[in-house]
């Protein structure tokens, strides 16, 4: 609703229109202004009636969002992008974790307005992103008698669930001694008045955000400001004017030829659908959610050949969703060996055996990897499941995405030519391959130069 006041100076009357707008993410009412002059031809009865069409012109303006000016913060400005922007051209994962990035950002800087943001407050930012205390992905666990302590208050582990805005199985967790996100550490600590550190302690020394994380926080910003400066609203991106951490490069883990032969004899003794699932990652390279996102329409048994269509994938808030894949050079076809087209007919035989045992509950959605109803199976149940059978059998602690890595690893090391190697992989160019597998690369040179020197030694002896 625009409100109008009118004001005599000077230099004649003038109308100050403004229009409220909700609420942003913060709770702070959303305000644009506009003012209105008369022409000096116009009589004050005129003027009155014009400023009231004036008013609700604006008003639609801003109603349907053709108001922005430079004076808006950055927070309301970001929340209008994702609204008409971000989630109509991300992708539901990306889109996810550019919201995850938000909560940060708009604590930093999303008070500051438009043509206010300068690079001086991004570098505040990113430094405060490199202090050792600002991790919020490490586990907690208590370092006090939290059972005491809610008896002391009268709660029933049950009533301080609902108090404090936890799942009751999540407390009594905290209450026997097991590890919690910060989250639900913060929440702990809010529900009873105490500070965290005095209830509970991490359970791994606190870090800083590595550099890679921090430049994904900037790529956000950047994103964001990037449109306004399209839009005009800026004139310049303060992003481009900032000096970010240097990224430190990590060899991806992966498993050398011995780990990985001792890890396909210890998946002879597995379940049938977690061998089937752990051996196709290791002979194709393919990304977790590309298995999951698997149908049996895209294993052609004749031509063995596995077509890369879709991936399923979850994201809080909207639970599985199936899409497509990463990117174009993501959809692809990659040639399966005898031995896994070989496990894939043994593991549809017994897939429709547990069909005819679960009859009518079965629900058909021609997924190679499924729930007992034939469901879509969540991926974690996949990486729940490998976690505990490495550690269940003493094997060398990796996650399921470097089984990955060990594939291309050990792909390199044997002579396959990088762009073959890139194809499987589904990466959109040669060089991400070679910027991951640098340790690969070195190895199959150094081999390289040690083959050549053997075939060229001889020659040496002879001269």
């Amino acid at each position: 609703m625009a409100t109008i006041k009118k004001r005599k100076g000077k230099k004649g009357t003038s109308y100050l229109i403004r229009c409220y707008c909700g609420y942003d993410i913060n709770g702070q009412q959303i305000e644009h202004t506009s003012t209105w002059k008369p022409p000096a031809n116009m009589t004050e009865r005129q003027a009155d009636k014009e400023a009231n069409r004036q008013a609700f012109l604006f008003e639609e303006r801003c109603r349907t969002g053709q108001v922005l000016d430079s004076s808006i913060r950055f927070s309301e400005y970001a929340e209008r992008w994702f609204r008409e922007r971000g989630e109509l051209t991300l992708r539901p994962r990306t889109l996810h974790s550019y919201r995850s990035y938000m909560k940060r950002i708009n604590s930093a800087i999303g008070h500051i307005k438009l043509d206010k943001l300068q690079p001086h407050h991004l570098s505040a930012f990113y430094a405060n992103l490199s202090e050792n205390d600002i991790r919020q992905d490490n586990h907690f666990i208590s370092c006090a008698d939290l059972s005491a302590l809610l008896k002391n208050q009268g709660f029933t582990a049950q009533q301080f669930a609902l108090h404090a805005g936890l799942g009751e199985r999540t407390v009594r967790s905290a209450l026997h001694g097991k590890s919690v996100s910060f989250s639900t550490a913060k929440k702990f600590s809010e529900a009873l008045g105490y500070p965290l550190e005095k209830l509970f302690s991490p359970t791994k020394p606190s870090t800083p955000l590595d550099p890679e994380t921090i430049r994904k926080y900037h790529r956000v910003i950047s994103t964001i400001l990037s449109t306004a400066v399209k839009q005009q609203i800026i004139f310049s991106n303060p992003c481009e004017r900032v000096e970010l951490p240097k990224p430190v490069h990590k060899d991806a883990p992966y498993l050398n030829e011995t780990d990985a032969a001792e890890l396909l004899s210890l998946l002879q003794k597995a379940p049938m659908q977690y061998r089937t699932a752990i051996e196709l990652l290791l002979y194709t390279g393919m990304r977790r959610s590309e298995l999951c996102g698997l149908e049996w329409k895209d294993i052609n048994f004749e031509t063995g050949v596995i077509q890369i269509r879709r991936t399923s994938q979850y994201i809080p808030g909207r639970g599985l969703i199936t899409d497509e894949t990463k990117n174009y050079s993501s959809s692809r076809a990659i040639r399966a060996s005898a031995s896994v087209l070989s496990l894939l007919r043994s593991y549809r035989s017994w897939q429709l055996q547990q069909r005819l045992k679960i009859g009518d509950k079965w629900q058909e959605y021609d997924r190679l990897f499924t729930t007992w109803s034939g469901k879509p199976i969540h991926p974690d149940t996949l990486s729940g499941w490998f976690h505990n059978f490495i550690k269940n059998n003493g094997f060398t602690p990796i996650h399921i995405h470097s089984l990955r890595h060990t594939n291309a690893t050990l792909l390199i090391a044997a002579g396959t030519n990088i762009p073959t190697v890139s194809s499987r992989l589904g990466h959109a160019n040669p060089s991400t391959t070679t910027k991951i597998y640098t340790h690969a690369i070195q190895s199959a040179d150094a081999a390289a130069a040690e083959t050549l020197d053997d075939l060229l030694h001889p020659i040496k002896k002879k001269a």
